[in-house]
């Protein structure tokens, strides 16, 4: 038997809540140690920038300066002395978590510093100017259509142009001639 379940404690959190957690924790660890210290209830969106900003020097995404000769190539040829920022998928992620974390631990949602306005236009404002480096041109996701639902059966192939009329509900299938509709006006 394994230790959780001799121990009583309960599922094993998800990848997703872990790092919720971590995140959550580290966000606590900041502004611990924020000169002067700073309460979560004090924390507004300019806080969340500045952790933003302070994460960058972690990040492992290179972003090229306009100055640099690979401005704008999404496959450089060599190395450069561009910077190494936190990616924007990263960050949008991070405040995704931040923002479902603050609300978990009693924070109300209109007040809540990750869903601010400013947040969403630094992101908006990261995720361009990564974009515009790489030279990938990011362009928002354009709704998939459902596809065409399948033919009734696999006769209904063989039967291309003729019409498929089911019948009382046995499952049966009358496959006959299609009448064009000009036929009715």
């Amino acid at each position: 038997m394994s230790a959780a379940a001799e121990g009583g404690e309960g599922p094993r959190p998800s990848r997703y809540e872990s790092q919720k957690r971590r995140d959550w924790n580290t966000f606590g660890q900041y502004l611990m140690n924020h000169r002067p210290p700073l309460e979560l209830s004090r924390c507004s969106g300019a806080h969340v920038l500045e952790f933003m900003r302070y994460l960058d020097q972690f990040g492992k995404t290179k972003v090229h300066s306009g100055s640099c000769p690979f401005f704008g190539q999404p496959c450089p040829p060599g190395p450069c002395r561009c910077p190494l920022r936190q990616a924007w998928g990263s960050l949008d992620a991070l405040v995704g978590r931040l923002r479902a974390a603050f609300e978990e631990n009693g924070g109300r949602p209109e007040v809540n510093p990750f869903a601010a306005r400013a947040v969403r236009l630094y992101l908006r404002e990261i995720r361009d100017s990564q974009a515009l480096a790489r030279g990938i041109a990011y362009d928002k996701k354009k709704r998939r259509r459902p596809p065409p639902p399948p033919l009734p059966s696999a006769a209904a192939a063989e039967n291309h142009g003729n019409l498929m009329v089911a019948d009382g509900g046995d499952g049966e299938a009358y496959a006959g001639p299609m009448i064009p509709l000009s036929v009715f006006h």
